[in-house]
């Protein structure tokens, strides 16, 4: 064997290896965004939960608002079922975007009740209310983490995913499309300052 084929031999074994490192690259990162994603069903899992003790609580005072309450109930199922599907493929855009959008009803629907609960103000002052409207802002922190988490491991996916070389290699080695951010409405709602007169 002469000195040109072991350089052509040495440069092929290389190729070879650096090819390995981007499919075990893209494999690492998809399962890190996927890994995230469950940490994001936990807490909304958690949040589901808590809901209906929620609205079960506020039955009691608000007896003339049981088109509120069915509402928040509703839209916590439509969410507790887009998020099963989410969970089942993480990777699939779509699953994420209806799951978004879900989410999205939610929060709209907690929205109302939280306007109508200002009207009872026994209710807001009910021990368990308190207690229940204290674990769902934690709960709601906790998503807020877990989703930014999730999105900054979708981002790096996606960044490596599109990159030279592995923008190549990509779709041959089964990750043909970019992954999806998850993104809530509250997420992208900008808050105003509130103003102060003297």
């Amino acid at each position: 064997m002469d000195i040109s084929s072991i350089i052509v031999l040495v440069i092929l074994v290389a190729v070879i290896f650096y090819i390995i490192s981007i499919y075990n690259q893209l494999v690492t990162l998809k399962n890190r965004h996927q890994n995230a994603f469950s940490q994001i069903e936990v807490q909304l899992k958690r949040r589901y939960d808590l809901i209906p003790n929620l609205v079960e609580t506020a039955k009691g005072y608000m007896k003339h608002e049981s088109e509120t309450l069915e509402a928040v109930i509703n839209a916590r199922n439509e969410a507790s079922s887009e998020l099963a599907s989410a969970a089942a493929d993480p990777g699939n855009g779509a699953a994420i975007e209806k799951l978004a959008g879900a989410e999205n009803g939610l929060h709209s629907a907690m929205g109302k009740l939280n306007v109508v609960m200002e009207a009872y103000p026994d209710l807001k002052a009910n021990q368990n209310m308190m207690q229940l409207s204290e674990e769902l802002s934690s709960t709601e922190n906790r998503v807020a983490f877990s989703r930014q988490a999730f999105n900054d491991a979708v981002t790096a996916y996606n960044t490596y995913r599109q990159t030279f070389p592995p923008v190549f290699f990509a779709a041959k080695f089964g990750h043909p499309t970019d992954a999806t951010l998850l993104e809530f409405e509250d997420s992208v709602e900008i808050q105003a300052a509130p103003k102060i007169s003297f």
